[in-house]
């Protein structure tokens, strides 16, 4: 189960990337990483808007503002 959810999280990270791209704000981005998340199943996380120096350690899925934030994910 850790691996596909690792699989599914890897891929979500990777499918934000054109969406980043495309200029989108951070609500809509983290709103489309939640809906994919959420269509997996995936149930039990928070996903975080933060300034890019402050992720720290934190499992980086998604990235905006011109990379100055991040989106971060973890489990609750």
């Amino acid at each position: 189960m850790k691996a596909t959810f690792t699989l599914a999280l890897a891929a979500l990270t990777l499918a934000a990337a054109p969406a980043f791209a495309a200029g989108k704000s951070c609500d809509e981005l983290k709103t489309e990483i939640a809906a994919k998340l959420d269509a997996k199943q995936v149930t039990g996380y928070v996903l975080e808007i933060v300034d890019a120096d402050k992720a720290g350690d934190a499992k980086v899925v998604g990235s905006c503002e011109g990379g100055a934030k991040k989106i971060t994910y973890s489990r609750k």
